[in-house]
């Protein structure tokens, strides 16, 4: 396929470009939308001939026999990330966030805290408070630019009612790869603190040249009976809408724990989805996976010049995800002033820096992941927006 093809999603009841003027009074019309972390591009063939099959077919009842899909998503993380998985540790979740509150269901009780390394991506927080436990945040360093952990801040940080650490990797909004050492000492520091580690990694495929993830089951060996990872074939190949996600918990007790919440709660795999994962779990979806890393790549070059090339702006250095993460301290604005810029200038709807956590006030988080011609547009209206400043 081509990624430059313009899809108009506008009326299709698409989140990210009908809800952009409700959210944040960008006019539907001619906004451009980069905020909701989805891509702008038809998930690869292959996905779209098992839909086409299924409707063929024409009956939508109830899944059975995962055995394909087990298959295949074991397939995929040995021979993508070199990961060998047991069938029977994967559990399947209505997408990541229904999976990150079911972890908070199973491994934590009311009043705990939970970890979280800050700026981060915003439903985490949502759905820690939703459930009644605390949020702790431990924020990351900004160091040249670039993100990296504190672990010394961190320890001083703990009480003691810490149970959970929610770590994301790749880092989303900052476009970390974390390196296995880094990945290592998260691991260290959930061991001294007693904390179950859950490690979503579902930017995990999304990963740009020159840059390998490392799954935290193989960077820490040693704490599987402390780890949760979750995955999914949603964000990799713009699926989101079918809303499944993978649980992947090597140690039986803790399984059992998460697999009870899951009978308890009646939850069950929705089909679309696990016949759409199958399908993208192949060789012709990675194809198309490494053909979009390379177009994503180009899109950074080109937002980053742009951006960067505007006094007091910083795009920081994307290593994997699509999502920009563009600093504005350097302006010396107040955040509703940039914001206010971005919206009601250069009419873009972004997410706001602030509602990733602490750390992320004088950021604005942009999605790369549209045609090259609606990024190039999108940077020529940032710096129209920005001009006084040049």
């Amino acid at each position: 396929m081509s990624f430059d093809e313009i899809i108009n999603r506008r009326g299709t009841h698409c989140a990210k470009w009908d809800m952009m003027e409700n959210v944040y009074g960008v006019p539907a019309e001619t906004g451009i939308a980069m905020w909701v972390a989805d891509m702008d591009f038809r998930p690869p063939a292959c996905v779209s001939a098992a839909v086409q099959g299924m409707v063929d077919h024409g009956i939508y009842g109830y899944f059975g026999d995962d055995r394909a899909y087990l298959d295949a998503i074991r397939w995929w993380m040995a021979t993508r990330h070199g990961w060998d998985v047991a069938a029977d540790s994967i559990l399947t979740t209505h997408g990541l966030v229904n999976g990150t509150a079911l972890c908070v269901d199973a491994f934590t009780k009311p009043g705990d805290g939970v970890v979280l390394t800050t700026p981060v991506y915003h439903a985490f927080a949502r759905v820690i408070k939703a459930a009644g436990r605390e949020v702790v945040e431990c924020p990351l360093a900004l160091t040249d630019g670039r993100y990296q952990m504190d672990f010394d801040a961190w320890d001083a940080r703990m009480t003691g009612r810490e149970t959970m650490l929610i770590l994301c990797s790749p880092h989303n909004p900052g476009g970390r790869v974390w390196t296995a050492a880094e990945l290592a000492g998260v691991a260290a520091f959930a061991r001294r603190h007693n904390l179950i580690l859950v490690s979503d990694e579902i930017h995990h495929d999304l990963v740009l040249p020159g840059q390998r993830h490392t799954i935290m089951a193989k960077a820490a060996p040693d704490i599987l009976d402390r780890l949760v990872i979750m995955s999914s074939t949603t964000k990799t190949f713009n699926i989101a809408g079918c809303h499944s996600g993978n649980v992947i918990i090597p140690d039986a007790t803790l399984r059992a724990r998460f697999a009870g919440r899951l009978a308890a709660l009646g939850i069950s795999p929705n089909s679309f989805g696990m016949v759409m994962a199958t399908a993208a779990y192949s060789p012709d979806g990675a194809a198309w996976v490494d053909g979009l890393m390379a177009y994503l790549d180009g899109n950074r070059a080109l937002f980053d010049a742009g951006i960067n090339a505007i006094p007091g702006l910083r795009s920081m250095p994307l290593e994997a995800t699509y999502l920009a993460w563009v600093d504005f301290a350097g302006t010396g604005m107040a955040a509703a002033e940039f914001t206010a810029r971005v919206e009601r200038q250069a009419q873009i709807a972004a997410n706001h820096g602030g509602t990733f956590g602490k750390g992320g006030e004088s950021f604005m988080r942009f999605n790369l992941a549209t045609p090259r011609s609606v990024v190039a547009e999108a940077v020529e209206r940032l710096q129209a927006a920005f001009r006084d400043l040049q």
